[in-house]
Parts: C-alpha cells; sequence; structure tokens
C-alpha cells in the first residue's frame, strides 16, 4: 500500500472534491484509495482547518507532506505566508487552484510570479475538477516513488500526535510514520522520556497490519510502556544498539539538541533579521519547539532550545523557523549543528 501525503490550504469543499473526509479536528484528512498494479495507493490530505490563526498545526502537516496544494482564493498575507511556508518545507511539488469568490477576479500571472519568486515555480496550476486534480496528484505519486520506497528503508521515526487508553487494548499512541517500517512485536524507545513499549499490534487506515511504512498514519497499541512518558512532541525509535560479540554499533534515528549552531536560509519575503535574544520557534518532525539565539554572526548563530529538539541523524527534513510576531511568521528553513 502507497501513502502519498499532501498538506493542503484550501476550503473543505475543494477537499472533498478530491476525496472523503475521515477526522475533523484541529487538522482535517481526506482520504481517497485506488487499486494500482502494485496493491491500493492513497491520497491522503491533511488540511488546517484553523490556518491562518493558529500556525503549528500547518508546520505539522507540512512536516508529514511530500506535495501540496494551495487553493488561491486572494492575493493577501496569508497566500504570502503559505508560499513561503511550503517553500521552506522543500515542498517543490504541488498544484495551486485560483478561485476566487463570486464576483471578484484574480490575476494569474501575479499568481505565477509570487509562486516564482517564493521558490515555487515547478508547481502546477490546476482546475477545481477533482478527477484532474486526483490525477495529477497520482503523477506526482509516481514521480517520487524512488524517494517514498527509500524512505521506508530509513531509521524508523514516528512522532506521536495523539494517544489514549482503550478499553481491551490499552495504550494507544497514533502518528505519522516519519521515515522507517515499524512491525508488529518491535521494541520501540520513547523519546525525550526514554521510556520504553512494545508494538503489540498496529492499525493503519482501521486495518489491522502486520508493519507500517513511511507515510502512514498508525495507530500503535503499546505494551509495558507508561502514560506519562508520552506527550505532544514524543518520539517513536528504536532502541540503540551496542553489541561487542558482533561488533554492532547502531546508535539512535535521532540526536538530542540542547544547544545547536543555526544556519538559515531566510525566505525571500522575509525582511526581519535575527538577533541575540529573539525567541524563535522550530518544526521539525512535528515536534515544535521554543529557542532563544544566544549569539549571531554574520552567517550563523547559537540557539538555546527550552527543551530537547530531536533531528534525525540521516537526511533530516528541513527545520522551520518561525517567529510568531513576524509576518510572515515564517522565517524560512534552517541547518542545525549540534552543540550539547
Amino acid at each position: 500500500m502507497s501513502v502519498l501525503n499532501i498538506a493542503m490550504i484550501g476550503t473543505d469543499d475543494l477537499a472533498r472534491e478530491i476525496a472523503k473526509p475521515t477526522d475533523q479536528r484541529d487538522v482535517h484528512t481526506y482520504v481517497h484509495k485506488e487499486s494500482g498494479p502494485d496493491g491500493p495507493r492513497i491520497l491522503s490530505i491533511i488540511r488546517p482547518a484553523k490556518y491562518p490563526e493558529r500556525l503549528r498545526p500547518f508546520l505539522n502537516a507540512l512536516s508529514a507532506a511530500r506535495v501540496g496544494i494551495i487553493e488561491v482564493e486572494a492575493v493577501d498575507a496569508t497566500l504570502g505566508e503559505s508560499l513561503v511556508a511550503f517553500a521552506s518545507a522543500g515542498i517543490t511539488k504541488g498544484i495551486a487552484i485560483i478561485n476566487p469568490p463570486a464576483g471578484q477576479w484574480i490575476d494569474e500571472d501575479q499568481v505565477k510570479m509570487l509562486f516564482s519568486q517564493a521558490g515555487l515555480s515547478d508547481w502546477t496550476f490546476g482546475s477545481k475538477d477533482g478527477i484532474e486534480l486526483r490525477n495529477l496528484l497520482y503523477s506526482f505519486m509516481d514521480d517520487i516513488s524512488e524517494i517514498l520506497a527509500s524512505n521506508a528503508e530509513a531509521p524508523l521515526v514516528i512522532p506521536v500526535d495523539q494517544y489514549f487508553n482503550v478499553k481491551g487494548i490499552g495504550l494507544v499512541a497514533i502518528g505519522y510514520v516519519q521515515s522507517g517500517t515499524v512491525n508488529v512485536h518491535d521494541e520501540l524507545v520513547l523519546l525525550p522520556a526514554n521510556g520504553t513499549g512494545n508494538a503489540k499490534s498496529l492499525q493503519v487506515m482501521d486495518d489491522d497490519v502486520p508493519s507500517a511504512v513511511a507515510g502512514d498514519r498508525v495507530g500503535l497499541a503499546l505494551r509495558n510502556a507508561k502514560e506519562d512518558h508520552l506527550g505532544s512532541g514524543t518520539l517513536l525509535v528504536r532502541p540503540a544498539v551496542e553489541d561487542k560479540k558482533t561488533n554492532t554499533s547502531i546508535p539512535l534515528a535521532v540526536v538530542a539538541h540542547n544547544r545547536s549552531t543555526m544556519k538559515l536560509t531566510r525566505s525571500p519575503f522575509q525582511k526581519r533579521e535575527l538577533a541575540v535574544g529573539d525567541v524563535v520557534h522550530a518544526s521539525v518532525d512535528l515536534q515544535f519547539v521554543v529557542g532563544r539565539v544566544t549569539s549571531t554572526d554574520s552567517e550563523t548563530m547559537e540557539v538555546a532550545w527550552e527543551v530537547p529538539l530531536f533531528i534525525r541523524r540521516e537526511d533530516p527534513q528541513p527545520t522551520l523557523i518561525a517567529q510568531l510576531d513576524s509576518k510572515p511568521r515564517i522565517m524560512g528553513s534552517a541547518t542545525l549543528v549540534f552543540i550539547e
């Protein structure tokens, strides 16, 4: 089963043209499934319903997504910020749909220029037709099929965004598999608590499965795990391996940063410069961590994080840097180097 996660800024009506709604919390999700030559192929739309009022759900959607959709209803600050966010997240494939309110008009050339200036010149401009949009999204899935497959072979990282106790099952954690593959009976480490648990059972799309791969939204029933070891921003990874008999040494998939050197690639729409003492928010792998700039020079700065920020050892995602009192709130993307 192949899954393509799509971050969407747009209306519920347009999302329903493409897929069926499945969950209507702060982040609305929609799913469309078709049979392919190698099994089911799933389009999963992640739509932060309360954006632009709330930024974090949008950043979480970007963290889980591989492609994007923007429904352009006006040329305004919200459009500019969403362009900055998609570009900073490295989402270079996507669809723009120009859809002004009745009686209003939007200059398509102006919108295309803004997409190009933001770094999204490869995005496709499409219509509101659901079949056409699904076909485009499936073509994107084909284009990045090798990337999706290789991501399933990477070290396991699952950020948890929901958890609860279920009668007769026990503690259940839910999240997107950001990289790797998790199997029933796998031993897991719960970070930052350093607790442990065992994957007693797995569910994807309400079906019991023996394994879940990168891109899947998975529910894990955890055996021998403590509920107080779970929280917002918890990551599930495999335990480190130190076996002297076989000379095997495999570290955890992520590194905990308490302080980092940060090289910021600033958005072309962002004019604000960061200075010592500034507070920033970092978003990566569905984490949202507060930091403070402690020193800066012409190219890099040092940031101390309020709680540990976990960065993948292999092929880390872009870390989005935001300042909630800036316009746009997204500063850009950053490369972080471990200090402490």
